[in-house]
């Protein structure tokens, strides 16, 4: 996390009177990657209470947005800078919907649908918002349409934007409407291969002494696929991390029988959808006792994607239930032992 105002006067402060704590400073390894972004000044500027919002919505023709960000975010800047930067999706959004920005980590107060009260960062809490940027869309009455973990890329996000506002959950299926309407940029035909990858059959049951499970859930055509396999996974350490897990890759669209964690026969499509995966590809972390703990489903480059597979196997998810505030923690244990930490970076990308 960045530091605060207050804090970087304190830290300017210690500076000038105690070298030795200068010192130590510079021998911490270096921030990268945070991004700074200025969101738009068309969002919507509310009173935050979203009973209120949504039904001021619906009287406009729209629907609420509820757009949760953090300071530094490089994937909200993504989502702002190269999204709605976009004439026809910034059209788009400014039509179909009120956008509510939210500081994950904010103090002002909200008013939930069910006039329940919290703060920002509680109500975060409260929704189980772990990745920034995280996008929930709701209806008129005030149910959740769609709810967006993480960052798409802007001709998938212009799919997810034409589910919501043409009202398309009333008569198809979420990952039925992307199908029929999103055509991806030219990639690998096939399904990656990686040497982590268990082989069939598959039998994800849990027993005394296994392991943690990934289930990585991906499709053939698959632009974002091919730059998880080419440009996030071939990073030593992650691949390190991910070999500690029982590991398998399902095609979301294919009948491959398997067997769940909690002992369920299946397949693969039918699993997908009965975990409501979205995204191609997510990837869906369990414990060793079968418990879904994390899943990633957006574009993550290397520092989150490998954070997600630590998260789960040094257990910390058991005492700190905010992914976030673990990826902080973490970034900083590792500038605390000299090493860079690039929030940024693809593996093609490391100097």
């Amino acid at each position: 996390m960045l530091k605060t105002l207050p804090s970087l006067v304190c830290l300017f402060a210690m500076w000038t009177l105690n070298p030795l704590f200068a010192a130590e400073e510079d021998k911490k390894g270096k921030f990268l990657g945070a991004k700074e972004t200025e969101y738009p000044a068309w969002f919507k500027e509310s009173f935050l209470d979203l009973k209120e919002d949504v039904a001021e919505a619906k009287n406009s023709g729209k629907r609420v947005m509820l757009f949760f960000h953090q300071d530094g975010c490089p994937y909200c800047n993504a989502l702002v800078e190269r999204n709605l930067s976009q004439k026809d999706i910034e059209e788009k959004v400014r039509n179909n919907f009120d956008v509510i920005a939210m500081n994950m980590w904010g103090d002002r107060e909200v008013t939930y649908i069910n006039g329940d009260h919290y703060t920002e960062k509680t109500l975060a809490a409260a929704l189980k918002v772990q990745f920034t940027p995280t996008l929930i869309f709701y209806d008129e009455n005030g149910k959740v349409v769609l709810r967006l973990n993480g960052y798409r890329a802007p001709q998938r996000f212009t799919v997810d934007l034409d589910y919501v506002a043409n009202r398309k959950e009333k008569d198809t299926a979420y990952l039925e409407f992307v199908k029929a309407n999103y055509t991806p940029e030219p990639s690998s035909k096939a399904m990656h291969e990686e040497d982590f990858f268990s082989q069939p059959p598959y039998d994800l049951t849990r027993k005394a002494g296994a392991k943690p499970v990934a289930v990585f859930f991906e499709q053939k055509d698959c632009p974002n696929c091919d730059t998880l396999h080419q440009q996030v996974l071939p990073d030593a350490d992650t691949r390190k991390i991910i070999k500690q897990f029982d590991t398998i890759q399902l095609d979301m669209w294919s009948n491959t029988p398997l067997v769940t964690p909690n002992g369920e026969k299946t397949t693969a499509r039918e699993w997908a959808k009965k975990l409501d995966i979205k995204y191609a590809p997510s990837i869906v972390v369990f414990n060793e006792k079968g418990e879904e703990i994390i899943r990633s489903e957006g574009f993550f480059k290397v520092f989150h994607t490998q954070s997600i597979f630590a998260y789960v196997l040094e257990g910390v998810y058991k005492d700190q239930p905010s992914f976030q505030r673990y990826l902080s923690d973490r970034a900083e244990h590792f500038r605390e032992q000299g090493k860079d930490v690039d929030i940024w970076r693809l593996v093609e990308e490391k100097s």
